[in-house]
C-alpha cells in the first residue's frame, strides 16, 4: 500500500518530479470532464516513465467494467480508483490483478453511506482494498481544494472495519501534517494543493508536501 499519492498527473515531467520528491504513487485521471483528464496514450507514456515500484492509480468516474479493464491492461495500472457513483456490484466485475480504491465524499451523513457500501460489497464478494475520503463538493468529483471534515472522519473511523483509509480533500504542504496527526490515515492524496494551475504541478509545493507528509507519518506512526 502506498502512503503519498500525487493525483491528477498529466505529463511525464510532473510524474518524474513526484517520484524524485519521494511520493510513491501517482493518479491518472480518465474522467473526460476533469481539468486533469489524461488521454490513454499519454497515460501509457507517463506510466512507462516512472521508476519501478511507483504505484500507478487510474481514476474513473462512472465508467463501465469493460472500459476500466481495457485501460488497466493498456496503461497498465496497479490500482483502480472509483470516484463516481459506481454500485458495489461493479467491484466484483473488475480485473482481479488491479487493487481497488473506493472514493467517497464526507457529507452531512458522515461515513454512514460508506458503511452501507462496504456491507453491499461483502454481499457481492469483493471489498475495496482501500477507501479514499474526500471533501463534500456537491456534484464535483474531487480536485476542488475543499477540506474534508477531519474531526468527523476521526470520530467515525471504526466504520471502515479495517479497510485502509486514504485521506484527501484540500490537503496542502502546510496542513497535511496536522491532518495526519489528527486522522491517522494510511495514506494521503493531493491534487490541487500542489498545483500552479489545474493539471500542472508546482515542483516546490510538491516537494514541500511530500516532505511534510513523510515527516508526519514518521512522527505519528
Amino acid at each position: 500500500m502506498f502512503r503519498i499519492k500525487i493525483c491528477g498527473i498529466t505529463n511525464v515531467q510532473d510524474a518524474l518530479t513526484a517520484a524524485s520528491a519521494g511520493a510513491d504513487a501517482i493518479g491518472l485521471n480518465f474522467y473526460a470532464k476533469s481539468q486533469r483528464f489524461v488521454k490513454p496514450d499519454v497515460a501509457k507514456k507517463i506510466a512507462a516513465a516512472v521508476p519501478k515500484g511507483m504505484t500507478r492509480v487510474g481514476v474513473f468516474v462512472n465508467a463501465t467494467a469493460d472500459e476500466i479493464a481495457t485501460l488497466v491492461a493498456r496503461v497498465p495500472l496497479d490500482f483502480v480508483q472509483l470516484h463516481g457513483d459506481e454500485p458495489a456490484a461493479l467491484l466484483a466485475q473488475l480485473p482481479k490483478d488491479a487493487l481497488l480504491i473506493r472514493a467517497v465524499r464526507c457529507g452531512y451523513e458522515g461515513l454512514a453511506p460508506l458503511a452501507r457500501f462496504i456491507s453491499e460489497c461483502r454481499m457481492h464478494g469483493r471489498l475495496p482494498d482501500a477507501v479514499l475520503i474526500d471533501a463534500n463538493a456537491s456534484s464535483d468529483y474531487g480536485g476542488t481544494g475543499q477540506i474534508a471534515d477531519w474531526q468527523q472522519i476521526m470520530r467515525q473511523r471504526e466504520i471502515l472495519d479495517g479497510v485502509p483509509l486514504i485521506l484527501a480533500g484540500g490537503l496542502t504542504p502546510t496542513n497535511v501534517g496536522d491532518a495526519i496527526g489528527l486522522v491517522h490515515p494510511d495514506a494521503v492524496d493531493v491534487a490541487s494543493g500542489v498545483e500552479s494551475a489545474p493539471g500542472k504541478k508546482d515542483p516546490h509545493k510538491l516537494r514541500e508536501f511530500v516532505a511534510a507528509a513523510r515527516d508526519a507519518f514518521l512522527r505519528y506512526s
